[in-house]
């Protein structure tokens, strides 16, 4: 249980280092989604849910680009969710070596 509450403890405050970058990643994502989906003739609805589909690479592929320049847009969505998802691996990694080393 102390391991836990540990963890939590450092990575919640390795998150609030970053969150200006977690944000702005974030935020990318939801842009480069809204410009897809205006491109593509999508509600905003269906260009939120793609664009973050696509980052965090589940990709469904219910909904799908047609377009050249929405397919370009798209390796950039997905290229933003890797850095993404990596920072966040990489978060719980650290968090993870640094409150086992506790123990």
């Amino acid at each position: 249980m102390e391991f836990t509450f540990e963890f939590i403890r450092l990575f919640l405050l390795a998150a609030d280092m970053i969150m200006p970058l977690l944000i702005s990643l974030s935020l990318s994502v939801v842009i480069l989604g809204q410009v897809v989906g205006y491109i593509e003739g999508w509600n905003k609805f269906d260009s939120l849910y793609w664009s973050f589909i696509t980052a965090l690479t589940v990709g469904y592929g219910d909904i799908r680009p047609l377009k050249r320049r929405s397919k370009a847009l798209s390796v950039m969505v997905g290229l933003t969710g890797i850095m993404f998802t990596g920072l966040i691996v990489a978060i719980t990694v650290h968090t993870a070596t640094i409150a086992l080393k506790g123990m």
